[in-house]
């Protein structure tokens, strides 16, 4: 029986995909003809309820659908996630009833592309804080002035979601805006992507000068800091589980790829094919439990994340309270970190020549390295991970 992703992205699509990211990793360049054929296949519209014209998956199925679009294309995946990223963030909160967000799933609808606006240099709390500034206008609408990083599918959106902190509340009670840019007025693409790995997603830097946010296109503001905003929350789980979902599909194609080198290549002194040598045999079983790792880790969590939007309860799910943020980034962390040594290992058992810039598992092997620079990072991790165990540190013990 065929899965939604088998439907989505049959094989041949696949074998496509693969071929043009070879060219795209070559010439840093966007996937334009891959962005077409998805967008003609439904993808924008995959998280889009029913209702409201779209496919109505899940996260879960989502999720699923993005490692096996990672196994042919990580460039494009990586790209795409970004609007399954706003998408999926909408979803959940529209299902808990927030009724901006509403706009974001009926722009999907009809085709248009979202882009994810928060990155910005030296910011670590993310979500939780910006140096984007946003300055309130006379009809309720905001300017919005700074400079965003790592802003996937640069080229082509057409839709931003930025953050920024706006500018008039004090400083007690600094508050920080989430909206959807429209056009491209007062925004500046620089054309800086040159990157190790992932070169198709073109996540180059965004500089906002005054760039309008519409008073009708204002999706939430917040406190800065953590904060239990539907909207927020969306945005972190499925970024973090979506993410780990990519760099484990890059991983899952790398074994099968060491599974075929290894069931093709012969050593001369052992007078066997390394898929008999048992140090070979060992290297790509430890690379595949820890990829089986990942993805049970990954689903159990989208499916607990798609359950607290519905409501849904009963035997195996779980709403983990004041530990989602710290679940969602424990996965991603436990996620790109496997998938990386997975990927090493494969190398490690594939021999010299996947060394070459003709092997995919050399494409591979950078591609999975920009799973560390995506948030949350480890320092963020083991610090979030270490406040839950120890408490503030200096607290009184």
């Amino acid at each position: 029986m065929s899965t939604i992703a088998e439907d989505l992205l049959p094989d041949a699509l696949l074998d496509t995909f693969r071929e043009r990211a070879v060219v795209h990793d070559r010439e840093n360049t966007f996937p334009e003809q891959d962005l077409a054929d998805l967008r003609e296949r439904g993808y924008l519209r995959l998280l889009v309820p029913t209702e409201l014209g779209g496919t109505g998956a899940s996260l879960l199925e989502a999720g699923r659908i993005q490692r096996r679009l990672a196994q042919a294309a990580p460039g494009t995946a990586l790209a795409m996630n970004m609007h399954l990223v706003v998408t999926g963030a909408a979803l959940h909160a529209h299902r808990l009833g927030v009724q901006p967000v509403r706009t974001i799933l009926e722009d999907a609808a009809a085709d248009h592309l979202f882009a994810f606006g928060i990155s910005e240099a030296g910011n670590d709390a993310m979500l939780f804080d910006s140096a984007t500034r946003a300055e309130t206008r006379e009809d309720g609408a905001y300017a919005v002035t700074g400079t965003k990083i790592f802003t996937s599918l640069a080229p082509v959106w057409d839709r931003l979601i930025v953050h920024a902190r706006i500018a008039e509340p004090s400083e007690a009670d600094p508050r920080l805006l989430f909206g959807v840019l429209e056009g491209r007025d007062g925004v500046e693409v620089l054309d800086d992507w040159d990157t190790h790995g992932m070169r198709a997603s073109q996540s180059r830097t965004t500089r906002l000068d005054g760039a309008r946010v519409a008073p009708e296109r204002v999706l939430t503001t917040t406190p800065v800091g953590p904060n239990p905003d539907a909207f927020v929350m969306g945005i972190f789980g499925a970024f973090e589980l979506l993410i780990a979902s990519v760099y484990t599909g890059v991983a899952e194609r790398a074994l099968a790829v060491g599974a075929q080198v290894a069931s093709a290549r012969r050593s001369a002194t052992k007078g066997i094919v390394h898929a008999d040598d048992p140090d070979i045999r060992w290297r790509l079983a430890d690379a595949a439990i820890g990829i089986d790792g990942a993805i049970l880790q990954t689903e159990k969590v989208l499916v607990d994340l798609d359950a607290l939007g519905t409501g849904e309860q009963g035997p195996g799910i779980t709403d983990h309270g004041g530990r989602w943020f710290l679940q969602c980034s424990g996965v991603k962390s436990r996620a790109t970190e496997a998938a990386i040594a997975a990927v090493d290992q494969v190398l490690r058992a594939s021999g010299g020549s996947q060394f070459f810039r003709r092997s995919e598992l050399e494409r591979l092997s950078r591609d999975v390295r920009a799973g560390l620079y995506h948030p949350s990072d480890e320092e963020s991790v083991h610090a979030s991970y270490a406040k839950a165990l120890l408490g503030e540190i200096g607290a009184e013990r």
